[in-house]
């Protein structure tokens, strides 16, 4: 089936994906170790899927570095998209769960500790997963999801109808979407209501300069939700609903655009998705920091060095002789 420039383009997407949420994976355990932090938690999940998406990805590189005249067995099709699926979806639900662990931080600040507890973090992270599996195996659970005139093709609209297409769009993507943008909308409103309130609170007689800083605030949080919306929104909206046009348009040849374009650019979510919400972190960026320190220490040793010679110690009393370049000499 095998297209050459397609299988290379997607091995290197893959080598970042794994490579990036691998390097902030780590990170977050570190710091989930040090600090015990549930929300940490559900990012690191986040971190988890996304490099499950870059690994099965590579099982789509052989066949398209194989050769045109590979043929996939369509029950192996089946099994590799849905491994594909599924931590897609799983990576789909976490960011609603990163969501809605910050409104709940921002909303009950002095019982967030007491509703996240151990047992509520694990459900918070197993259920998605359960959901993520079932959406992503239920067309090997459910044969009618498969067609039937399959051509060797191994393609997601090539072993899949379009009635699982609409099933995925209308269970994952449009609820999870309305929600994620509700969160957050909700959590613009509770920043902008807290920056009024400071603002009310302020004597009059602060300088000017004091008070131009606060804008500041209402432009960071305005562009914080339109940075995480709006990346969720350019990565993953074209191939949803590419998609409900070509199940609308059954004339309309379509299957191209989206398996070699737009679904490439809904999976280049798993590479930005660390970027956005483990690096964007403080504590994180300095986890890694320290991380890459470490690193250097241990590989070039020889590199770290002092720049002032070390000089040895001399006894209080003890007299200092200092000998010329021409004593030396002589």
């Amino acid at each position: 089936m095998g297209n050459v420039t397609f299988g290379v383009i997607l091995a290197l997407l893959s080598s970042l994906i794994m490579l990036v949420n691998c390097v902030v994976a780590i990170a977050l355990v570190r710091l989930v170790w040090k600090n015990h932090c549930p929300g940490l938690c559900f990012v690191l999940n986040l971190a988890v899927s996304d490099y499950l998406v870059g690994f099965t990805i590579t099982g789509l590189v052989n066949e398209e570095l194989s050769g045109p005249e590979y043929q996939t067995p369509q029950r192996y099709c089946v099994l590799q998209m849905a491994s594909i699926t599924c931590p897609s979806a799983a990576s789909i639900f976490t960011v609603i769960l990163v969501a809605f662990d910050r409104y709940l931080a921002i909303t009950h600040p002095f019982r967030y500790l007491k509703i996240m507890c151990g047992p509520v973090v694990g459900i918070c992270i197993g259920g998605p997963w359960l959901l993520a599996c079932l959406i992503g195996f239920l067309p090997v659970l459910v044969h009618c999801f498969q067609v039937e005139n399959y051509k060797g093709l191994c393609t997601f609209f090539g072993v899949f109808q379009p009635t699982y297409t609409l099933v995925v769009f209308c269970v994952s993507f449009f609820p999870v979407f309305f929600v994620f943008l509700y969160f957050h909308c909700r959590l613009l409103k509770i920043a902008s209501l807290h920056i009024q309130h400071i603002r009310e609170l302020e004597p009059a007689t602060l300088p000017a300069a004091c008070l131009t800083s606060q804008p500041s605030s209402d432009t960071k949080a305005l562009r914080t939700v339109t940075i995480l919306v709006g990346c969720f929104a350019f990565f993953w909206s074209p191939f949803f609903v590419v998609s409900i046009v070509q199940i609308a348009c059954r004339r309309c040849y379509l299957h191209h655009l989206l398996e070699r374009y737009l679904w490439v650019l809904g999976v280049c979510n798993s590479l930005a998705n660390p970027l956005i919400y483990g690096y964007w972190q403080k504590e994180v960026r300095q986890e890694i920091c320290q991380m890459g320190l470490c690193l250097k220490n241990k590989i070039f040793p020889l590199f770290h060095f002092d720049s002032q010679p070390e000089v040895a110690p001399t006894q209080p009393g003890e007299p200092l002789y200092i000998i010329s370049l021409a004593e030396l000499k002589d």
